[in-house]
């Protein structure tokens, strides 16, 4: 079934997120080989649901939070090598279109601005809803996949290793999964 641009059982209102159970996250490939993953400790996010059904997702991320395995390897993220902390301490998101399937399914589009750069970039996921979080709540949940290529958004550094594979790919998949709690 083709997605709707309405969440109909979901109420109107803003929900805000619970940061113990939302997380924004970064997988990039590393050496051509294996995978490095990354986080962010310190963001905000909110799901506005108009009384028509119609939905609007906003949320940005403090560069300066990353976080990663190896703590030299957050202080280099956080340099102007990458994300440039200091001159652009914030990612932001802001969606200009949800759509809504019958089972959840969600189809995003939005502006992603990264280091002062803004892009319009599309992701996937789902919409999921709880009526009665069993203290007096209703709840939302909202799960989104997007890859995108850094270099888009200034964050270039690489390095090309013997026999011309890169240190760092230029595609990254962000992921960020969301509960959110109806104000």
């Amino acid at each position: 079934m083709p997605p709707t641009a309405v969440a109909t059982d979901v109420a109107p209102g803003t929900y805000e997120y619970d940061p113990v159970h939302s997380s924004v996250t970064f997988t990039v490939r590393h050496f051509g080989a294996g995978k490095f993953r990354g986080a962010f400790g310190d963001f905000d996010a909110n799901v506005q649901v108009a009384e028509d059904g119609s939905l609007t997702i906003e949320g940005a991320v403090k560069v300066d939070s990353v976080q990663v395995k190896e703590p030299r390897l957050d202080v280099h993220l956080k340099s102007p090598d990458f994300f440039d902390a200091e001159r652009y301490p914030e990612i932001a998101f802001k969606s200009t279109s949800v759509k809504v399937a019958d089972d959840g399914a969600l189809e995003i589009e939005g502006d992603l601005t990264i280091k002062d750069t803004t892009k319009s970039v599309s992701a996937t996921g789902e919409l999921t809803h709880t009526a009665d979080d069993g203290y007096g709540g209703e709840r939302i949940g909202v799960e989104l996949t997007t890859t995108i290529d850094r270099n888009d958004f200034g964050v270039t550094w690489n390095a090309e290793l013997p026999g011309g594979t890169l240190a760092v790919a230029n595609e990254v998949t962000l992921q960020v999964e969301l509960e959110l709690k109806k104000s």
